[in-house]
């Protein structure tokens, strides 16, 4: 899952995006309000953090800018101790749920595992496309009895590939779903992990192949005879 996190104390916005990769969110980071909403407006997001007071915009400011286009994404806002008002007026312009800082992180990952579960309307914890399962909670790839665990990057790669079944994903779309669009990294890496992940297929004798369309993209799909 990808999620925005708008944040303009940068610590604590870094603190967050190490605790939300090492739980394999993929996450992009900005500082202000109005970067928040640029990047939110133009990017599809499975959630998004907004703190509250933020330069530029305010939380409150984005939340009532993209529910007024439109927007249907989760949101989730960072409150500061005591704010009773800024809470009820999020909640009234359409925000999600609320969380007052400060905050443990168990408690910050169980808002945005219920908010994105919302969105899902209740969907199981496990993907599963011809048998093949995927284990939201432990990231545990599964066919018949054999399992194997992924890692962040190929666990993310492999949810998209399942949500998208015999659909054809580019590189394009892995980098900026995945890595973001000022990711360092480059293209080559899908390259890699799909290789590992074609790896762990083979091992778990699942009878699915990821398969390359060249200079398009790749899709899961069943082996052909």
């Amino acid at each position: 899952m990808r999620l925005l996190l708008a944040e303009d104390e940068r610590e604590l916005a870094n603190a967050l995006e190490v605790v939300l990769r090492h739980n394999n969110y993929s996450i992009d980071v900005v500082y202000n309000g109005a970067d928040a909403y640029d990047w939110a407006s133009h990017t599809e997001y499975d959630g998004v953090i907004l703190d509250i007071m933020m330069p530029k915009m305010s939380g409150l400011e984005v939340l009532e800018a993209l529910r007024k286009n439109g927007s249907d994404v989760p949101i989730l806002l960072l409150t500061a101790k005591g704010e009773i008002e800024d809470r009820v007026l999020g909640l009234d312009k359409g925000a999600d749920d609320y969380l007052p800082k400060p905050f443990a992180m168990k408690e910050l990952l169980a808002r945005i595992r219920a908010m994105t579960r919302r969105r899902s309307e209740f969907s199981s914890n496990i993907l599963e496309f011809e048998e093949l399962n995927l284990n939201r909670e432990t990231f545990e790839l599964s066919y018949q009895r054999q399992s194997v665990r992924l890692g962040n990057r190929e666990y993310q790669m492999m949810e998209l590939m399942m949500s998208n079944p015999n659909s054809l994903i580019s590189t394009q779309q892995f980098m900026e779903r995945i890595w973001g669009f000022d990711a360092e990294a480059e293209v080559s890496v899908v390259w890699v992990y799909i290789s590992y992940l074609r790896k762990k297929l083979h091992a778990l004798e699942a009878p699915l192949e990821i398969k390359a369309a060249r200079g398009i993209g790749y899709k899961l799909e069943p082996v052909t005879e």
